[in-house]
Formats: structure tokens, sequence, C-alpha cells
């Protein structure tokens, strides 16, 4: 009898505690709870001691010191918790994304108007035009003061019969007016058609390259880009040569040539969109009688989320100790590797992509083209702006190698990627759409960037962010820190499309 009671008193025991740790108390409550001062917002020092101490960083999504209702409730949507405390529910038989093609897809610009789904699941495009370059010149912008770097530079300048311009530093370019002013008159003075900005590799931060679009705006008198842009780094000055002699070699990749594969996240049982992104390439490439391998990762919040059919389709799965895959084995590896066009959809922080680490890479990318639509995957070597606690996703933000950067020192010829906050699919598909109509790097590049001046209202004049703008969590100029790593007269692809 004794021991029937305690069992009863044990189970009891346990069912209270079960139950306590699944009633939280809503947003309001807490905040009213726990904060001393009353100024509607919570500071470390008020949830000290509590349950709540421990959470606070994380709650903390703009860094600034303070916790306000809208970023618990934030933090609790990610877990699945309502702002009242209670859980949300899952739909029982969560369903793939519908899968248009592309063509059905809205093009957005400035006067645009979005429904709230298209925004939530990346279902639109960017609206982008053409502007053609005034200039007929290839021209060399660099900081490079070793000969080991300059020695490529030279090489392609001589392969284009380019000029080479030199500046101090093209990070602090922006603190200089007069060296500004002086880099314009000589851009100018060139006529160019094509820049290839080549800083060193603690240059590539995020005023230099806004820097970069201010110059490349004034050119005439129009607020767009007047000339067509490309990134030339490298970790090593080897790996710039490869890069530049890659460049001056290489052939556009036909339609029987182009090998397409696509990798994509699927972050929980509900978070489909990267998913719908790979399935909608697969459907353009068919159209174009080509076959797409799709890689699907899919995180251990993803039990139950729906699956892609078809040929060629590796569904791969991580845990919560193993957050990332480290590598491809078996013929998924060789399917990668013979891969030369990659596009990656998903969520993303400095040194992974879509749950790919960038030990994933393979060792020897030449040749191959990456687009990768993920947050941080052209992350700088020293950044500019504050640093944050989080990406998008709840990844942790590390002094990794930046995605892009880790497959052009592995040979990859050109790579596409964002320096932080990216939005993904909209803004990356119109850069393969250039591509296959047969435009260069440079033309991808600039049309996007100008798409982006005029679909946001920014000023092209006036980008570059002042200190008080850099402490932002994500300030408007983040939309335009975009990295096209490549020789902005590659023509990446042949005329696939009109």
């Amino acid at each position: 009898m004794l021991i029937r009671i305690m069992r009863w008193l044990l189970v009891a025991m346990i069912a209270c505690s079960s139950a306590r740790a699944q009633q939280l108390p809503s947003v309001k409550k807490l905040i009213a709870d726990h904060d001393a001062n009353g100024d509607g917002k919570l500071a470390a020092d008020e949830v000290k001691g509590s349950t709540f101490a421990r959470q606070f960083s994380r709650w903390d999504f703009d860094a600034d010191g303070f916790v306000k209702s809208a970023e618990i409730i934030r933090f609790r949507a990610r877990y699945g918790i309502a702002p009242d405390g209670s859980k949300i529910g899952v739909p029982p038989n969560a369903r793939m994304l519908p899968v248009p093609a592309v063509d059905e897809l809205k093009r957005a610009d400035a006067s645009t108007q979005l429904a709230r789904s298209e925004r939530r699941n990346s279902a639109y495009v960017l609206k982008t035009s053409r502007h053609l370059a005034n200039g007929d010149r290839y021209v060399v912008v660099t900081d490079h003061n070793e000969l080991a770097f300059l020695d490529p530079l030279h090489r392609l300048v001589k392969h284009y019969g380019g000029t080479l311009l030199k500046v101090e530093n093209l990070s602090t370019l922006h603190l200089n007016p007069n060296a500004a002013k002086s880099l314009l008159v000589e851009l100018q003075s060139t006529n160019p058609k094509f820049v290839a900005v080549a800083p060193r590799i603690e240059s590539l931060r995020e005023n230099m390259l806004l820097q970069v679009w201010e110059l490349l705006a004034q050119i005439d008198e129009d607020p767009q880009l007047d000339a067509y842009p490309g990134i030339l780094v490298a970790s090593t000055s080897d790996g710039l040569a490869r890069l530049v002699d890659q460049s001056i070699g290489y052939r556009p990749r036909s339609r029987k040539s182009l090998v397409p594969m696509a990798i994509s996240q699927v972050p929980s049982r509900t978070e489909l969109r990267s998913l719908q992104k790979a399935a909608i390439l697969r459907r353009q490439f068919k159209s174009l009688g080509m076959k797409t391998p799709i890689v699907a990762v899919y995180t251990s919040q993803a039990t139950g989320a729906p699956h892609l059919d078809g040929e060629s389709v590796w569904s791969l799965a991580t845990t919560t100790g193993k957050r990332f895959v480290r590598s491809f084995s078996g013929k998924l590896g060789v399917t990668l590797r013979s891969a030369n066009l990659v596009i990656m959809h998903g969520h993303g922080s400095p040194g992974m992509s879509c749950s790919v680490s960038v030990s994933a890479i393979p060792r020897d990318c030449s040749g191959k083209l990456l687009l990768t639509g993920s947050c941080y995957s052209a992350s700088p070597k020293v950044s500019d702006l504050a640093k944050l606690r989080e990406a998008p996703g709840g990844y942790a933000i590390t002094a990794e190698d930046a995605f892009v950067l880790r497959a052009i020192d592995s040979g990859a010829v050109s790579t596409f990627g964002h320096m932080r906050l990216s939005s993904g699919f909209p803004h990356l598909y119109p850069v393969l759409e250039s591509w296959m109509r047969s435009e260069t790097i440079g033309q991808s590049y600039q049309q996007l960037i100008n798409g982006l001046l005029e679909r946001n209202r920014l000023d092209s004049r006036d980008l570059v962010m002042d200190t008080a703008t850099l402490e932002k969590r994500q300030p408007k100029q983040n939309v335009l820190l975009y990295v096209l790593i490549g020789d902005p007269a590659l023509q990446p692809l042949e005329k696939l499309i009109d």
C-alpha cells in the first residue's frame, strides 16, 4: 500500500511539474511582472534571478540592451508559442507550397503591392531592367600594393586593353572625400563599361561597397549605376591569380554543358519556401531540357514536413547536436562535384548556407558558378556594422569563412551572396535570369543594384552609412549589400531564354 501511494505521489509531482513547464505567462503579463521602472520594456537587471534571465539575450534581437514585447513575441513564434503562452497548433497534414512557373510570380518595383503570403514565402521577383553603360573601357580599381596580387590584375587589364586605377585604401575611401572625388574624376575620364573592383580581403566591407555604388551612380547625370561592376577578391594571391586566369580562359556554358543543382533547407514543418524555390528552379530548367538534382536539408524541427518527389532528390536530416551537413558522399558527392551551376536557398550564417557547412564545399570548384540566397553568405572578414548575436533561424554569428569566399578559394569562377541579411530568391533570381539571357556578370550585378535602388527609393548618391546607422540591426542600405564575385565582363551562360 505504501509503495502504491509513493508511486501515486511521484506521478502527481511529475504531472504538476509538466503542467507548470507548459503554462507560460502571456507576453503582456511577463513584462508587467518584471518591468520595475514601468517603461514598457525589460532590461537585463529586471529579469535577473528569475526563470527568464537566461532568455534575455535571446529575446534581444536588436542587441540594444532592452527587450520589447514585439521581440518576445517574435522569439516565441520561432518555437510555436503564441503571445498568450499557449502552443500554436501545427496543421496535421502540412502540405508542400504550390510550385508556380517563374513567369507566374509577381515582378515587384516601387509601386508593387505584395500580399502577405507573397512576402512571407518570398514568392515574387524583383523587377529589373537594362541600363546601358555609356562607356566602352575595362577598368580595374584596387588598393592592393603587393606584386603577387597586382600581377594577375595587370594580366586582366592587358587582356581587355583596359586601365588599372589604384587607391590607397578602399575600406576608408568613404571617409576621404578628396580621394573619392579624385577616383570619380578618373572613372569619368576613362569612360568605363566594366569596373572590376579588386579590394584587399580586409577592405571588402559594407561601406566600401556602398561607396562604390555611389561613385558608379555619379559617372553621368542619371541616378542609376552607369557601369557594369564585379568584385575580384580571394583570400590569397594564388587564389586571385586562379580567378583571373580562369576568367580570361572561360567560355560560356552552353545548354548541353550546363549542369545545374539546387540545395534547399527545410527549417520546420511549415517553413517550406526554400524547398518551393528548389522545385521552381527544377521546373524552370526542365522547360529548358535540363534535369536539376535537388538536396533538401531538414532540420531537427522539420519532422513531418513534406518531401519533394521525383528522381535525383536527396532528403538529408540534421539533428540538434549536428545542425550542419559537413560533407557530401557517395552518389550525392559525385553529383555535387559534377554540377557547374549550384543554387542555394535557405537560412545562413558565417560559414553555413542552407544547413550546409563550408567544409562541404568541394576542394576543386574549378569553373563552377555558385548563387546563394542565404544571409551572411558573403560576410566580410571585417565588418563596419554592429555585430549581431543571431542570424535568422536562430544561428549564432561566428568568425567563419564566408561561403562564397571559400568557394572562390576552391576555384569557383563566380559566386553570389549577401554580406548580412539577405532577401533570398526575389533578389537572387534576377541575377540568374540575366545570366540565362547571356548577359555578363557585370550586367546582372548592375541591374540588381539599380532595381533595388528603385524598389526601395534609395538615393544612389547618399548611401554610405553614418555612425548612428551602423549601429542598427537592419539599416535600409542592407538591401544593397549583395556581393557578386567575378570578372564583370565574363559571360557565364550562352543564351537560354529571351
